[in-house]
């Protein structure tokens, strides 16, 4: 199992429709075949000294293996969620775990 664990920081001046389109596109990821677990949220109201709740968005994706991973790096759903949507990140930071 690979867990892909993606956090997106947005710009500032994103507007609340442009979030919510964003929320929008995140949200067709979880029709790629190869994805087996899915998760979009924002931060939970947690107030630790240890948690990092800076980020906008998180996603996270679950895949059988990393081959499917792999699969999903260069499927048309995610590239067409890259090209409409990264003129939005101001950050970006992904953690792979298996």
């Amino acid at each position: 199992m690979i867990a892909h664990h993606v956090l997106f920081w947005l710009k500032a001046d994103t507007t609340e429709a442009q979030k919510e389109a964003f929320l929008a596109g995140l949200n067709s990821l979880e029709q790629i075949e190869v994805v087996q677990k899915f998760h979009v949220g924002t931060p939970a109201p947690i107030e630790r000294s240890v948690v990092d709740t800076t980020y906008t968005f998180s996603l996270i994706l679950f895949f059988d293996d990393l081959a499917a991973h792999d699969v999903y790096q260069v499927h048309p759903i995610h590239k067409a969620f890259l090209d409409e949507f990264r003129i939005y990140f101001e950050k970006v930071i992904i953690y792979d775990a298996q």
